[in-house]
């Protein structure tokens, strides 16, 4: 049997609540006999003041529970590899001190999980991408452009994660990264997000990823004075993998975010 025959066409999923959004993308698989979406394009809005995004009450619990009965980590530790969001409020909403913490709360993260951690973080990489003799911050980069003068070129708003000097390797399986890229794109409403993942774990991965891309726009948001609007996802291949597609646990997630539609 060819691998493809397990993959559904494109979907692209619309919505302004995170819990919504993901359940809608896990019945889709449910309602089909194949596990994986290619491409999946996730555009979510409903943000509040501080660039939170809009959940189910009470759905983001369920998940953690059913994420660390199958020992796998929770939401809030896959959204903080993206952003470091505790780190930093604990910062006074200061970027140069969150910078200079995070690089240096970093190597004793690599020390104590050399293996989640050796290669790096997506938000490691955003500020500190590149090798020792030539690193750039992407995110201060992109931040004193856009609030430097008017007019910025928009293609200039990017930054990128996957570096093929360090990510070109034969490795069967390799954890990191799977999101490749980013880009910013101020607008009237506030700014747009959009994230470019390669694969992405829809179980494992998928909420906290999306929470953690939100929390970065947040961010990125707030140092160039304006509101976070939208997050775009892009996933070339989205694999709902580590869990029957028709555990029971699962399907009352599901229902539970159907329940507040």
């Amino acid at each position: 049997m060819s691998k493809y025959s397990n993959q559904l066409g494109s979907v692209h999923i619309v919505d302004d609540n995170l819990s919504r959004a993901w359940a809608r993308i896990i019945l889709h698989i449910q309602e089909h006999p194949q596990n994986e979406i290619t491409p999946l394009i996730l555009s979510l809005t409903g943000f509040d003041i501080n660039g939170q995004p809009n959940e189910v009450e009470g759905f983001s619990e369920e998940l953690n529970n059913l994420l660390i009965q199958r020992k796998f980590r929770k939401i809030e530790d896959v959204a903080n590899t993206i952003f470091p969001k505790i780190l930093w409020q604990t910062c006074g909403n200061d970027r140069q001190k969150l910078y200079a913490r995070y690089k240096k709360v970093f190597e004793s993260y690599k020390n104590y999980n050399p293996r989640e951690n050796n290669r790096g973080s997506y938000f490691e990489r955003l500020i500190n991408y590149g090798n020792d003799s030539n690193r750039i911050n992407q995110l201060e980069w992109i931040i004193s452009q856009q609030n430097s003068r008017k007019g910025v070129r928009r293609s200039m708003l990017q930054a990128s994660i996957f570096d093929p000097y360090k990510d070109h390797v034969a490795t069967a399986q390799l954890q990191f990264p799977c999101m490749q890229h980013m880009s910013f794109e101020p607008t009237e409403e506030g700014l747009v997000v959009n994230a470019f993942y390669a694969t992405q774990q829809l179980f494992i991965k998928a909420y906290g990823n999306y929470l953690g891309i939100a929390q970065l726009g947040a961010f990125m948001a707030s140092e160039i004075n304006m509101p976070l609007y939208k997050v775009n996802v892009f996933v070339g291949i989205a694999k709902l993998e580590k869990i029957p597609k028709n555990d029971v646990q699962l399907k009352s997630l599901v229902a539970l975010a159907q329940l507040n539609n």
